[in-house]
């Protein structure tokens, strides 16, 4: 059974930080793409940054480049979303979502985190 478990949400600052984390398990993830998606009040989920597991190559939303950096530990199945200089508008529920196929959707999600930056 493949569970993905986001941790690290919280209440910061404009111009703050925070480290999103995702711990992955139930199958290897061997070639697979990881995502952080990012849903805000009243908005649909988008994705925000994109991991291949085994390649390392990384992709990230106009809006978060250079702010946020996604990575991935193999040893601890754990996939994280550095986010520094936070914005008001990154407030959100952020999930970790996983696909094998960059043709299909994403297969398989976790319960989210709420991320919210005061001004």
């Amino acid at each position: 059974q493949v569970r993905l478990v986001e941790s690290g949400g919280g209440l910061v600052q404009a111009g703050g930080s925070l480290r999103l984390s995702c711990a992955a398990s139930g199958r290897t993830f061997s070639g697979y793409a990881m995502g952080w998606f990012r849903q805000a009040p009243g908005k649909e989920r988008d994705v925000v940054a994109s991991i291949n597991w085994s390649s390392g190559i990384t992709d990230y939303t106009a809006s978060v480049r250079g702010r946020f950096t996604i990575s991935r530990d193999n040893a601890l199945n754990t996939v994280y979303l550095q986010m520094n200089s936070l914005k008001p508008e990154d407030t959100g529920i952020y999930f970790c979502a996983a696909r094998q196929y960059a043709s299909r959707p994403y297969e398989y999600w976790g319960q989210g985190t709420q991320v919210t930056v005061s001004s």
